[in-house]
């Protein structure tokens, strides 16, 4: 029955935007970037009118940069988007609940729990042994080489926290939102997003804490919509384009690989759907993985657009935060991009994976479950243990 109103849904959303032309379907964009704008302005007033002592309550359990990661890694898996998780933590970083350096390890965490959707794509492949050897393999790759950047940066950053110093360094040149010069942006966004506050307050009538609740909870519910749809208009203006540009690129050189990831992610906005939909060319093997991997690496680079939007509405500590994500998954691709050698280690360990996957089914759940829901879980359960009441 479920399944049935999700079908209907999606069916009703399909016919919907098969009677948009070409031209309304770029409009629609514009509209749902704009409210997905506002919802984050809203987010960040919501946690603004909670108050000093509930803010620090809500982030006590968030002050060790571990538990930032674990955090990062769960709310990403939960939500099974990237883009929601990192545009909530720099809507959370720009109304100063949550520091700058418990931020940047979430968004290492964010860019590991975003790679479970085309691992989970791949098992739609295990009733037939070598198209889910090679499905398996090609969505695990993307799982390693983000695994292989955290384990890389993350004690970089508690040592020396060079990613936080040159976002702080840039974020102070780029003009902003609350600068010395008038936003067009932030002044439609401002408009909107104080008459929706306005108007909630007059049909809840409830105290601060609670009309915070509601703002927080339309902000999340216009964000998911908002990103939602933008995938789908999208996915419908793009899908041709997306088959050239993936079909020219197989032969080419590496370096063009990276450049067809980041255009497709930027254009589609996710990049659960540009390394999604390289899986079932992994299967069908028509992608061999040392060509995939940079259009993987690639989609790493070009989902930062969604951070760096949702900073064009916050204060300079939200455009740190969309900056450090940046950085993050450029330099994880100048470590491994550049050399073949290198590039080939996140290969060699999906492939391995993917054999032992082939010869028994119950470890693909076993890693599932441990990597992006279990390790997770238990870390921030113990933590909290640790910490006390």
């Amino acid at each position: 029955m479920v399944l049935e109103k999700n079908s209907g849904a999606q069916q009703g959303v399909s016919n919907l935007l098969g009677r948009l032309s070409g031209l309304r379907r770029i409009l629609f964009i514009f509209v749902l970037i704009y409210g997905f704008l506002v919802a984050i302005d809203l987010l960040g007033s919501s946690f603004k009118m909670v108050g000093k002592d509930t803010a620090e309550n809500l982030i006590s359990s968030l002050d060790n940069p571990f538990c930032g990661l674990l955090a990062g890694v769960l709310a990403t898996v939960l939500v099974q988007s990237s883009s929601v998780t990192t545009a909530t933590i720099v809507g959370l970083v720009g109304s100063g609940t949550v520091p700058l350096h418990i931020a940047v390890p979430m968004i290492m965490g964010a860019n590991i729990g975003t790679t479970i959707t085309n691992t989970l794509v791949s098992l739609a492949h295990v009733g037939r042994k070598d198209e889910f050897q090679r499905a398996f393999a090609g969505a695990t790759a993307h799982d390693f080489f983000n695994l292989l950047t955290v384990a890389l940066f993350f004690p970089l950053e508690l040592l020396t926290g060079v990613l936080q110093k040159m976002a702080q360094a840039v974020a102070v040149h780029v003009p902003r939102v609350g600068g010395e010069y008038p936003n067009p942006v932030k002044i439609a966004v401002k408009w909107l997003s104080k008459h929706i506050q306005r108007a909630t307050e007059e049909i809840l009538g409830w105290e601060q804490g609670w009309l915070a609740l509601a703002l927080f909870l339309i902000a999340i519910g216009l964000i998911v919509v908002a990103l939602y749809f933008i995938m789908r208009v999208m996915r419908t203006l793009m899908a041709s384009r997306i088959e050239k540009l993936l079909n020219r690129s197989l032969g080419k050189s590496a370096f063009l690989g990276l450049i067809v990831g980041v255009l497709i992610t930027v254009s589609v906005q996710s990049s659960s759907i540009t390394t999604s939909l390289l899986v079932p060319l992994f299967a069908a093997g028509l992608l061999q993985l040392r060509t995939g991997l940079p259009i993987m690496i690639g989609a790493n680079i070009g989902t930062t657009i969604t951070a760096l939007l949702a900073a064009m509405v916050t204060d300079i500590h939200g455009l740190e935060i969309a900056l450090v994500h940046l950085f993050f998954n450029l330099f994880g691709t100048l470590v491994f991009f550049p050399f073949e050698r290198v590039r080939m280690i996140p290969i060699w360990c999906a492939e391995r994976l993917a054999q032992l996957a082939v010869k028994n089914r119950a470890l693909v759940f076993v890693y599932v479950g441990v990597v992006f829901l279990l390790l997770p879980s238990v870390g921030l359960f113990v933590y909290k243990m640790l910490q006390g009441p």
